[in-house]
């Protein structure tokens, strides 16, 4: 019954985003205040302690916070500075084949826009550009939401691993283990779960394309890009594990992407194991009227900006990242001193008698800001376009700011709701834990990852549901003696699946593309690619768990 009572908050935040079309930032802060009154209700935990978990749950969502505002400002900039259209100048004359073209734009070209910013920008810059390649503006929604899966885990630079672990990160420290050592297994098997389901979930993309799409609505027209996704996928692969393994979460799939879209146009351009027959759409004049825009999408600003010049900040972005995470992790001095170095209260215990630091050197947003600002010099920008690009940024972060404060500042609570009191065996979180842990029992590893579906479905974010979600996870894991870096993996998995059917993407595809009134109809069709892929991590992370593979072990 506790059990219920704990899930309240939760269940009240599923029915109204998901019943009632609430945005995040209205149904967390309710879900906060619910959270609220239940712990001090029936787990009698006094109102100083609420207080300041719920002060250093939003300073730590502010750290969150800084580098999505970093990731979309350089995104934002790099619009109005035309470098954006420079970039997607790269893609004409690849090829006349749709098919690749989904392959190398709705895929490699998403990855790349992922890793760089996330929150939504990978479909609501992909989608456009393949329309502008020929593609039906509702195919091209599709297709980008579809593909907008492999990287997202990684996404804005890492942003939801770092957010999973830390949630976890006391919870891993208490269990005697080496919380970077366990981020690093958590980076390295969310990756390898979803680096086998990649091929599956291009091929699938290509499938949907050739059988919604096609003259001959046949799934046959898929296989012959088999060849091209297989050597496509095993160069993004093999950069995508090796970051992943032996760097961190941050350049995973900004690096991945960038040097798998380059061998990927070269690769087209050369031919190389292109299809014999060339698959493209029929005259627009015979398209379905659903298939098309109903609304006008303005054009992006055209420049002729050398594409050197265009990429500079992220060539920036990557030397300091790859530069400063490496050399942590071979134990150099300076490296060391950066990430060590904070700002807060210390060990002080100001805030109502907790603490809080913040490593502000080693924040990937504070040098996505500096090189934003860079970038004004660089690229001999206006003005106007500048005080742009801040403004949209500022609009596009807001809606994900309240989410994430009052997100963690709940979590927060769920996780220390008897830390002044014992009359419940328990907090709020180790309750509901042990509430799933029954109901699902060793089953739980198909579950896991659909709930991690279910906080991206609601919030439309990866970094958002591994908010909600990774604590509850962990200590289901526990729970069942299952390897909690697995666990928090496929929660992490599922968040990212979740963004081809969440409806804050969808809506933005939807905008971006013209094809407002079809989210319902995206949302349908992309829901089968959506259980594929849980399917497929289910089966890579739940075998290891077979095989007796438990990559850090915690005490209890």
């Amino acid at each position: 019954m506790y059990a219920l009572i704990a899930f309240i908050p939760i269940i009240v935040t599923v029915v109204l985003m998901v019943a009632f079309n609430w945005p995040a930032k209205r149904a967390l802060p309710l879900a906060w205040i619910l959270a609220c009154v239940i712990a001090f209700a029936v787990w009698k935990m006094n109102i100083h302690d609420m207080a300041a978990y719920t002060i250093t749950g939003f300073l730590s969502a502010f750290e969150t916070l800084v580098i999505i505002f970093g990731a979309i400002l350089i995104m934002n900039t790099l619009k109005r500075s035309g470098a954006m259209s420079a970039i997607n100048g790269m893609f004409k004359g690849v090829t006349k084949d749709a098919r690749i073209l989904a392959i190398i734009i709705g895929w490699v070209f998403g990855a790349f826009i992922e890793g760089a910013a996330g929150f939504g920008t990978p479909a609501a810059l992909a989608a456009p550009l393949l329309i502008s390649v020929g593609f039906p503006p509702l195919a091209a929604a599709i297709v980008a939401l579809i593909c907008n899966s492999t990287p997202v885990c990684y996404g804005a630079v890492g942003t939801p691993t770092n957010t999973a672990f830390a949630t976890v990160k006391d919870a891993v420290a208490a269990g005697g283990a080496d919380p970077d050592t366990w981020k690093m297994a958590l980076t390295k098997w969310s990756a390898i779960s979803m680096a086998v389901g990649a091929f599956f979930i291009v091929f699938v993309a290509v499938c949907v394309l050739v059988k919604l799409f096609g003259k001959n609505k046949s799934f046959k027209d898929a296989l012959p890009c088999i060849p091209f996704i297989i050597f496509t996928v095993a160069v993004f692969d093999i950069i995508y594990l090796l970051i992943a393994t032996f760097i961190g979460p941050e350049l995973v799939s900004l690096v991945a992407a960038v040097i798998t879209l380059f061998v990927s146009i070269g690769a087209a351009k050369a031919g190389f194991l292109q299809p014999k027959e060339t698959w493209t759409f029929t005259p627009e004049e015979t398209w379905d009227r659903s298939w098309l825009s109903t609304t006008e999408v303005p054009e992006p600003k055209v420049s002729d900006m050398p594409l050197l010049k265009a990429f500079t900040p992220y060539i920036i972005i990557i030397a300091i990242l790859v530069a400063t995470r490496v050399c942590q992790n071979v134990g150099m001095g300076w490296a060391s001193a950066m990430k060590a170095f904070t700002i807060g209260t210390g060990k002080s215990g100001v805030i109502l008698g907790l603490n809080w630091n913040w490593a502000i050197l080693w924040n990937p947003g504070v040098i996505f800001i500096i090189v934003a600002l860079l970038t004004i010099v660089i690229q001999g920008m206006k003005g106007s376009e500048v005080s742009g690009a801040w403004k949209d940024t500022g609009k596009q972060v807001s809606g994900a700011a309240i989410a994430l404060l009052f997100g963690v500042a709940m979590v927060n609570i769920f996780r220390y709701t008897n830390v002044s009191s014992d009359v419940m065996d328990g907090s709020m979180l180790l309750i509901m834990a042990r509430g799933l842990a029954a109901l699902a029992g060793k089953a739980y590893v198909i579950v896991a990852p659909l709930i991690g579906v279910l906080g991206a479905f609601m919030s439309g974010s990866n970094t958002v549901s591994n908010t909600l979600f990774s604590s509850l996870q962990f200590e289901t894991a526990t729970i069942l003696a299952m390897p909690q870096v697995f666990i928090v993996a496929l929660q992490n998995n599922g968040g990212a699946i979740g963004n081809m059917v969440c409806v804050n993407n969808v809506v933005s595809a939807c905008a971006t593309t013209g094809t407002i009134g079809n989210e319902g109809k995206i949302i349908r069709t992309n829901i089968v690619p959506c259980i594929i892929y849980c399917a497929i991590v289910v089966i890579v992370l739940g075998g290891a768990m077979l095989m007796g593979i438990n990559p850090v072990p915690l005490n209890g």
